[in-house]
């Protein structure tokens, strides 16, 4: 082999392991450099109440760092020179992690149910699948309702039309006509939407449960059922699935 070809081949093994070893995080952190791991000759300082102390050498940036017991963070890495704040490290990234785990939790995600009817539904049906969309509206998730023709109901799209109207109107309190009836092959599809937005309904359902725990702390001796008795009875029976599109 000559030695412009070993030269070349070395040149590759050297960037097949350096694209390998970036694949693997090697060269991006989300972690920012802190204490002996900055490697400047000089910081823009940030004392630990957020006062500016100005640019300093990194030996005395760290030399007031163990002084006052606590760690020097890059904060600013592109910044010329860069900034470092004097912080507690660990009680910060925790304090982050909370944060960002509240955000998570108050975070709503628009939800779209689906609930799938036939033209000629009986009553009990008809209230059954009523109740679970009073139920999704009053979580604050929009509601996609279906009609599906078969056969000769085809040739009748008013009585699916007229159904979604009576829908619509029987749980006009707690939505809206969001989109309006229109016919898709075989069905017939409207969208509802919740007046209540889902944050609201997400805090209201917090707080409906703190307060039944706070209630059962109070009465320990009380039954669960009494305590069933006492409020108001469900809209839909808990047996069908909230998730899964019902058929009539």
């Amino acid at each position: 082999m000559t030695s412009l070809g070993w030269s070349r081949n070395r040149r590759n093994a050297a960037v097949r392991q350096t694209v390998a070893w970036c694949y693997r995080g090697g060269s991006i952190s989300a972690e920012p450099r802190i204490n002996d791991r900055i490697r400047v000759p000089e910081v823009r300082l940030v004392g630990p109440s957020g006062e500016q102390v100005g640019i300093v050498p990194l030996a005395k940036a760290l030399e007031l760092a163990q002084e006052y017991d606590l760690d020097l963070v890059e904060v600013a890495a592109t910044a010329r020179p860069p900034v470092c704040k004097l912080m507690d490290y660990g009680k910060f990234k925790y304090e982050s992690a909370m944060k960002a785990r509240e955000a998570r939790k108050n975070q709503a995600h628009t939800v779209i149910k689906e609930m799938k009817l036939r033209p000629k539904i009986d009553p009990h049906d008809y209230d059954t699948k009523k109740g679970h969309v009073v139920r999704f509206l009053k979580q604050g998730d929009k509601v996609k309702i279906t009609i599906m023709f078969r056969g000769r109901e085809q040739s009748r799209p008013e009585l699916g039309f007229r159904l979604l109207q009576r829908l619509a109107s029987d749980v006009e309190d707690l939505g809206f006509i969001e989109s309006n009836p229109k016919q898709d092959g075989r069905n017939m599809i409207m969208v509802l939407g919740p007046h209540k937005k889902k944050t609201e309904a997400m805090a209201e359902a917090r707080e409906a449960q703190a307060a039944r725990k706070a209630d059962a702390k109070a009465n320990p001796g009380r039954s669960q059922n009494s305590a069933e008795g006492d409020e108001e009875p469900s809209e839909a029976p808990a047996e069908a699935p909230a998730e899964a599109p019902a058929e009539a």
